[in-house]
């Protein structure tokens, strides 16, 4: 696990930094998995705050004491799960048109959680949207007579989302791997110099830092949010055409303000710019290339907003075919050969523990900021961090299979309850993993208020 961290270290330009004390099983039984679910997990936690760190130790001149707890990467990396409201009831994540469906000649995953994705779901195979159990019975029938990469060529060129089950072999013929090289984890590349300085450091590594979060569903809003816990202030800005599901507007919202701006429109895009030109950081979770009509792509920020450092998240990266397509966690799993590799029969794609893809990633995107920010902090000068669910992916696969460990009959929710905290308003989610100097991180900005706060900078 040393080495894995070092790599990412690396990649982050943290090389020879000590990484935090680790505590705790080192493959938490809820994450066992025959991939190195466990490992991956703890390392891109680990990262983060290692990055948050150095940022303190560039600010201050001290290096803060950092620790994490292996169970409670666990628990944090299945916060989704774990959110409860005042009488315990969850919030389920998938929508039943978001599932596995045998096909011709194999499996196709698709995503439909959001209604304007069931709606070309659908419409690009012929199904009318009637009731769930007859739109499940008529969709399977329509997937089960056409080949699954059929089906994938259909439904994304209507914009919805459908992705055929490959082996990893079969996902790197297919020239995507390959597309995105020997491309960094975490990429950092330089964007602009002469930065403003930050604000006077606080009692957290991001104190002071303004993050403008422009990011939905789970990889993004989970990287923002432990900016918050770092002491970040963070603003969330969502189309109000287009509001978040039930879960994630509670769920990404955690440890940030919320608000909306209609960037169709000369006043919305005046407003975001204007909130950008006092922003440390951006991060998008946008396709590459959607941004730009609005000016927010990394060179357009540059320009425009020079020292302001640009995360930008994507599924599938920038290079190859797929690189401005929509995708979600599921889908990468399916994809790049995850579900094969995680199947206990060998007939049907398995999948992994928890979705890490996009909570290994949301803990990279926090863990690049912070690093850039230490950068910028040395130096005066702005970073493009680039992090996407396919690499994560490849980062995972890369280490092999192992046998996978069996729970020893612990309950994961007693376990995860060990990290539970209360949000307010009577939610109650998982705390955010790690301490600094033997303090506990928590989250602010609670109780979390989805589309509630005003377009500014509290």
């Amino acid at each position: 696990m040393v080495t894995l961290l070092d790599g990412v270290l690396a990649d982050l330009g943290l090389m020879d930094i000590a990484g935090p004390r680790l505590a705790g099983d080192p493959q938490p039984a809820v994450l066992a998995s025959p991939l190195a679910v466990a490992e991956c997990a703890i390392v891109s936690v680990a990262a983060c705050l290692t990055a948050a760190a150095d940022l303190a130790s560039a600010r201050t001149g001290r290096r803060p004491d950092i620790a994490l707890g292996t169970e409670h990467v666990a628990a944090a990396m299945r916060s989704e799960v774990w959110l409860r409201d005042a009488d315990g009831r969850g919030i389920d994540g998938f929508a039943p048109l978001s599932r596995l469906w045998r096909a011709a000649d194999g499996w196709v995953r698709t995503h439909a959680n959001y209604p304007w994705h069931r709606k070309a779901l659908l419409a690009s195979l012929g199904v009318n949207d009637d009731r769930d159990a007859a739109v499940q019975a008529q969709l399977a029938d329509v997937i089960a007579a056409r080949p699954a990469l059929e089906v994938e060529r259909v439904v994304y060129a209507a914009g919805g989302l459908a992705v055929a089950a490959r082996t990893q072999a079969q996902w790197q013929a297919d020239g995507q791997i390959s597309a995105m090289g020997t491309s960094p984890l975490v990429g950092m590349v330089p964007l602009s110099r002469g930065s403003l300085p930050l604000a006077e450091p606080g009692q957290l590594p991001a104190s002071g830092v303004k993050v403008l979060d422009l990011t939905r569903v789970i990889a993004g809003p989970v990287g923002t949010r432990m900016l918050g816990a770092l002491g970040a202030d963070v603003l969330r800005v969502d189309d109000p055409h287009r509001p978040e599901l039930a879960l994630h507007a509670v769920d990404g919202v955690i440890g940030k303000a919320s608000t909306t701006l209609d960037a169709s429109t000369e006043n919305g895009r005046q407003a975001l710019h204007r909130l950008l030109d006092e922003a440390d950081v951006l991060v998008t979770g946008y396709r590459p290339g959607a941004l730009r009509r609005l000016g927010l792509e990394p060179d357009q920020v540059a320009d425009q907003h020079p020292g302001t450092i640009v995360v930008t998240l994507s599924a599938w990266g920038t290079a190859g075919t797929w690189g401005t397509r929509r995708g979600f966690d599921s889908l990468v799993q399916i994809a790049t050969g995850i579900g094969w590799a995680t199947s206990t029969d060998g007939i049907q794609p398995g999948a992994l523990p928890c979705q890490l893809l996009d909570h290994a990633t949301g803990y990279l995107i926090a863990a690049g900021a912070l690093a850039a920010l230490g950068r910028r902090a040395r130096t005066g000068d702005a970073t493009h961090v680039s992090v996407s669910l396919a690499r994560t992916a490849r980062w995972l696969l890369d280490q092999g299979s192992m046998p996978a460990r069996q729970s020893a009959g612990d309950d994961p929710k007693r376990k995860a309850d060990t990290y539970r905290t209360a949000l307010g308003n009577g939610w109650s989610t998982i705390s955010p993993p790690g301490q600094l100097d033997g303090r506990p991180l928590s989250w602010p900005h609670l109780p979390p208020a989805y589309a509630q706060a005003p377009p500014e900078w509290s």
